[in-house]
């Protein structure tokens, strides 16, 4: 497994330093009266690690309505079998029958 990954690891350096080579032209980027000039393969990496931090912040966000949702649904599941047990009636058992035969006798036994 960890050759697999290795080797999947050197593919992407490959490909991200070729990419890298390929790219070097300059690109003129201007708003309002600023302007910068970035290599194309800088641009497309700089958007890229943007999207990657704007598509993490999003996860995180995601998966902190998923811990409130959770923590809910479990207090309400307490409350649930707290009443359950408050209402549930108490299990009376016959034990003159149980003492006489040497077995328990109950609602749930057979």
């Amino acid at each position: 497994m960890k050759l697999l990954y290795t080797i999947i690891v050197v593919l992407v350096m490959l490909f991200i330093i070729t990419f890298s080579l390929e790219n070097t032209e300059p690109v003129s980027l201007q708003y309002l009266e600023y302007r910068i000039v970035v290599k194309t393969y800088m641009l497309l990496f700089i958007s890229f690690l943007a999207g990657v931090v704007f598509a993490g912040f999003m996860g995180i966000v995601e998966r902190f309505r998923l811990s409130r949702t959770i923590t809910k649904l479990n207090k309400t599941i307490r409350e649930l079998r707290r009443d359950l047990r408050a209402n549930e009636q108490p299990q009376l058992l016959d034990e003159k029958a149980g003492d006489r035969d040497g077995s328990k006798t109950g609602p749930l036994q057979s």
